[in-house]
């Protein structure tokens, strides 16, 4: 089981500087879990793409369908629970949300966010880490 943040799951689907790592990552482990919030922000990035003509409409419904099939185990954060690791970890509510999914997996979320790795080293891995304890 793996705990991942947007930028994972945007990696493994959208080519960029970690796809290799995060396609590695999928490989080694395809039971990725997250807050729903995850596919919120997946959409922003898709639309953001589509704006700026990287992605035509179909690759972008495509994307997302792909987002949806990778993660079929999404949690809902109770916005309490969001709202206490904000302020636990100095971290946007946004950022919270997937601390406290991986916090009650009894997980590390791996994310390539440098300011969540160094506010919650306790409950996050970069994808080289995973890769190197799979």
């Amino acid at each position: 089981m793996v705990v991942v943040d947007t930028n994972i799951l945007a990696y493994l689907l959208i080519a960029g500087d970690h796809t290799k790592e995060a396609q590695a990552l999928y490989a080694q482990d395809s039971d990725w879990h997250s807050e729903a919030f995850v596919l919120i922000e997946f959409c922003n990035i898709l639309a953001t793409y589509q704006r700026m003509r990287d992605l035509t409409r179909n690759q972008a419904e495509r994307l997302l369908k792909e987002a949806e099939t990778c993660l079929r185990n999404l949690t809902n954060v109770p916005h309490i629970a969001a709202l206490r690791t904000a302020q636990q970890f100095t971290v946007s509510a946004y950022d919270a949300r997937f601390l406290a999914v991986a916090d009650n997996q009894g997980a590390k979320l791996v994310t390539e966010d440098t300011k969540l790795l160094a506010a919650a080293p306790a409950l996050t891995q970069s994808l080289s880490e995973a890769l190197s304890k799979g």
